[in-house]
């Protein structure tokens, strides 16, 4: 990695991989970058990795997709370690002390031994490839919690409670497994090649990944994101709404004033409007995987509140309640929210499956005055009725009542009416829209939502 030429494709490459997961780097990004290469150098990998970062990422969020590409095109090393093969009772007493010194780069330098020694599979050492996978399962780093905390304890970490100290250890256990994972797959990248494992190795940005296949970890970064999207569409929205308030050209009028200059309208008359805050009704299937799409959804509209006169939000199952409260009083306990939800408000009759028809059917015979001209209604679900009447009517009612009536599938439009989905036939009476990431979340609710 010495030569002008082969850092140049190298930069290329991280770049091009980094657009590939989502990340928008333009033409002069580039260009400060490859600035940032030659004023840095080569020497310092942490120094370099910090530069590129701040020439090229512009939200924190894209910070954990940077850091794994980085490792493929930056590596710290290439080929096996300069050290004689540690069994794994060696590896095992080593990365111990290393944990107890909290000394990341001893623990890099432990996670290339491991998986030079104990990753490789398909017989000779790496013929058939490295797996972290096996790397960990043989060293098992996670068994080391108790023995790193007597360490600690006797050098002194008395003042820790047991409790933030085991968390303490497991932090840095996760950062040795994150090292290892990314030097299985530095290995594998020279040999099949750097662009191939970032596209398929590399795991998406939070905001890529599909609402139904998010885990905890996942949806727990995307709530951190809920403050900032919302500040951006705020602001889109106001925009919007300024200039929707200038209102539409007045053409009986202009034609009339632009006879003073000779039939050319020079000075264009608009119809003022009154503009007026809108109001927003959001429906919510907060049952099973759903759940996570529908929570995130309804702490990015609470988080927009103020650009509406009156957001109501009910959640529902079989049966729907109005838990706009529960979700105004909770914010700061984002995390927990759903499970609020299902706890305090009454969600279910005498059985726990979704349905969608009785639920819309109990809104429009409860709630339905909260529907009217000025409303625009959203549904959060994938139309899966379990085999129950989809009730129609009462969608066709809803749509009747609102202004506009928007629908937002998490699942893929490839999956709209196969098994018990409904999704066509709802698709018939309002518009219904694919949904599947927090990316196309952002993009529907700056476009749809109403000014």
């Amino acid at each position: 990695m010495t030569g002008e030429s082969d850092v140049a494709a190298r930069l290329t490459g991280f770049v091009a991989a980094l657009r590939d997961h989502g990340v928008r780097i333009g033409t002069g990004e580039t260009v400060d970058a490859a600035r940032a290469v030659r004023a840095l150098g080569l020497a310092d990998r942490e120094l370099l990795r910090e530069g590129l970062a701040a020439t090229l990422l512009h939200t924190a969020g894209q910070r954990q997709v940077f850091d794994a590409v980085f490792a493929l095109y930056f590596p710290q090393g290439v080929g096996a370690p300069d050290a004689d093969g540690a069994g794994p009772e060696e590896l095992r007493e080593r990365l111990a002390s290393a944990l107890a010194a909290d000394d990341v780069a001893l623990m890099a330098r432990l996670a290339i031994e491991a998986v030079d020694g104990l990753g490789g599979y398909g017989g000779a050492p790496g013929a058939g490839g490295w797996s972290s996978y096996q790397t960990l399962q043989r060293l098992r780093p996670q068994t080391l919690l108790a023995r790193v905390r007597d360490d600690l304890r006797a050098r002194g970490g008395g003042d820790f409670a047991d409790r933030l100290l085991d968390d303490e250890i497991r932090r840095r256990i996760e950062v040795f497994r994150g090292q290892v994972a990314a030097e299985a797959r530095r290995r594998v990248a020279e040999r099949r090649g750097r662009d191939e494992i970032a596209r398929r190795a590399v795991a998406p940005s939070a905001d890529r990944v599909d609402f139904l296949y998010a885990g905890r970890d996942r949806l727990a970064e995307l709530r951190r994101t809920v403050q900032p999207l919302a500040r951006t569409l705020a602001t889109r929205l106001a925009a919007r709404r300024r200039r929707a308030a200038r209102g539409t050209i007045d053409l009986r009028r202009t034609l009339r004033g632009s006879l003073s200059t000779g039939g050319v309208p020079v000075r264009p008359v608009l119809r003022r409007r009154r503009p007026a805050r809108p109001e927003l009704v959001l429906l919510c299937d907060v049952s099973g995987s759903v759940a996570g799409f529908s929570d995130f959804t309804m702490l990015l509209v609470q988080a927009l509140h103020d650009q509406f006169s009156k957001v109501r939000v009910f959640g529902f199952v079989n049966r729907i309640d109005e838990v706009t409260g529960l979700l105004v009083h909770g914010t700061a306990d984002a995390a927990g929210l759903g499970a609020r939800i299902r706890a305090q408000a009454r969600l279910t009759g005498w059985h726990d499956s979704s349905d969608y028809g009785a639920a819309l059917g109990e809104f429009t015979e409860r709630y339905g005055a909260a529907v009217g001209p000025r409303t625009t209604v959203f549904v959060l679900g994938d139309a899966r009725t379990n085999m129950a009447d989809p009730n129609l009517p009462a969608l066709r009612w809803i749509a009747g009542q609102a202004r506009r009536v928007h629908w937002l599938n998490p699942e893929p439009r490839s999956q709209w009416g196969t098994g018990d989905s409904a999704a066509p036939e709802y698709a018939e009476l309002v518009a219904m829209h694919e949904c599947r990431t927090a990316r196309q979340l952002s993009a529907l609710v700056g476009r749809l939502l109403p000014v």
